[in-house]
């Protein structure tokens, strides 16, 4: 899994972030509740966390 280490925008780390959002919002809970209660409240670090795509699996399968 690619998950982007620090925001773009402002540099704060979402990494530790990513795992416990994913699993939340896999279960169905609400993006918008999960990041409030996570204390991400930068609209650059939330788009961070929401357009976050894992691509890795698709990926492996092309060889170099």
């Amino acid at each position: 899994m690619m998950v982007p280490v620090r925001c773009f925008s402002c540099g704060k780390v979402l990494a530790s972030y990513y795992e416990d959002f994913a699993k939340r919002a896999n279960a169905g809970e609400s993006a918008e509740k999960i990041l409030d209660e996570m204390g991400i409240t930068r609209y650059c670090c939330r788009r961070m966390l929401l357009t976050q795509i894992d691509l890795i699996d698709e990926i492996m399968q092309y060889k170099t």
